[in-house]
């Protein structure tokens, strides 16, 4: 056979896998292009895809939040001098007995801060800034500045620092009170002094007790180690809910259960501490227990609803007020109070001094009265 016709045989055999793959390749590129002209008109941008379906989904990614509060979170270092003594037996009453001579030595600290107005006042823990003898601010452009103590509340262990900067950027404040558990919450901070970072969690509780703090607590599942505290608990919109403030075990890292002081009642520090120098909390003058569930079964209130008022301070603001021992305080100012610390907090964050009205549960009626609470002693 001829070399051109042994040529034209290959082609002819090659001819129908080639023109099957060729349709085939052809019905493909239809199916994944369709014709533009029958598709539905669209004006979304390249980017709309990534949007969340509805305004309960969640984003894709909380970028733009972390873009938009990080500018707000600082990292703070502390020295502070220590006095110690040159121990030779290991015993400090021997040391003590012996007049063994003190030495002194430098001990730094590091923790998070967040800005919260644009002059320049800072939200920190107290236990972060604790007998430091200076104190420097690193903002998170760079720039650096000795931090001033203005004032401090050691009860909920937060302290208003400021600086003198210029061009500031405060953070947004949430609405806490919107919060639900399950939202998506952002920790910011300075862990092991690595820097800014962020870790991602849920609101896992609210109102949490206990710690030894006398505030109420939102909880989260955000990692929070150690040089987090102070720093910014941020809601998926980078607006402020909370600062950070402790982890349940307080040798290591966060096993998943971290706590954040509530952005309202921080605020309410900043504010009483610029206006009157230290932090004031409000008291209305009664002995307050938890409503028994049977009472509450009997006079059809909820679960914790209410706090029994067992007894009135002489001429307190409960006592001028008109209330009585048996009354069942329900609402102050339109914030439900529960029989747990979270209505104790309510109350002492009422402003004393300025009038309030309240909702009281009596023979089988809910009366409204006005109230003016004091100033608490401790």
């Amino acid at each position: 056979m001829s070399p051109f016709k042994a040529l034209s045989e290959f082609c002819r055999f090659l001819a129908w896998p080639v023109t099957i793959g060729l349709l085939s390749a052809l019905l493909y590129l239809q199916f994944q292009n369709p014709d533009p002209a029958h598709q539905p008109t669209s004006t979304s941008t390249p980017s709309a895809s990534l949007r969340p379906l509805s305004n309960n989904s969640s984003p894709h990614s909380y970028a733009d939040a972390v873009e938009k509060a990080i500018p707000a979170v600082v990292n703070i270092y502390t020295r502070t001098r220590v006095r110690s003594r040159s121990s030779f037996s290991g015993d400090p009453f021997l040391d003590f007995f012996f007049n063994v001579p003190q030495r002194q030595r430098i001990q730094s600290s590091l923790g998070s801060g967040v800005i919260v107005t644009a002059d320049g006042y800072l939200l920190t823990n107290h236990h972060v800034v604790q007998g430091a003898e200076t104190i420097v601010v690193v903002l998170h452009d760079g720039r650096e500045s000795i931090a001033k103590v203005v004032g401090s509340d050691p009860e909920i262990d937060l302290c208003v620092l400021k600086i003198d900067l210029d061009q500031l950027s405060p953070v947004e404040f949430g609405n806490v009170d919107q919060a639900r558990i399950g939202d998506v919450v952002l920790a910011i901070g300075n862990p092991y002094g690595l820097g800014q970072s962020v870790t991602q969690g849920i609101i896992s509780a609210s109102s949490r007790d206990g710690l030894q703090l006398t505030t109420n607590y939102i909880q989260t599942d955000a990692a929070i180690n150690p040089g987090n505290s102070g720093g910014a608990l941020i809601d998926a919109n980078g607006k402020l809910l909370g600062i950070n403030t402790s982890i349940l075990n307080k040798t290591g890292a966060s096993i998943g259960i971290g706590f954040a002081i509530p952005a309202d009642t921080a605020m309410k520090v900043v504010e009483d501490v610029k206006q009157h120098g230290r932090v004031l909390r409000g008291a209305l003058g009664i002995v307050p227990k938890a409503v028994p569930g049977e009472l509450a079964n009997r006079l059809g209130l909820d679960h914790h609803e209410g706090i029994l008022i067992t007894a009135l301070y002489n001429n307190s603001p409960a006592h001028l007020a008109g209330l009585m021992p048996g009354d069942i305080l329900l609402e102050l100012n339109g914030h439900p109070i529960t029989g747990d610390s979270a209505g104790l907090d309510t109350i002492a964050r009422s402003t004393p001094g300025e009038e309030a009205t309240i909702v009281v549960f009596r023979n089988g009626k809910k009366i409204h009265k006005q109230i003016t609470p004091a100033v608490r002693s401790n």
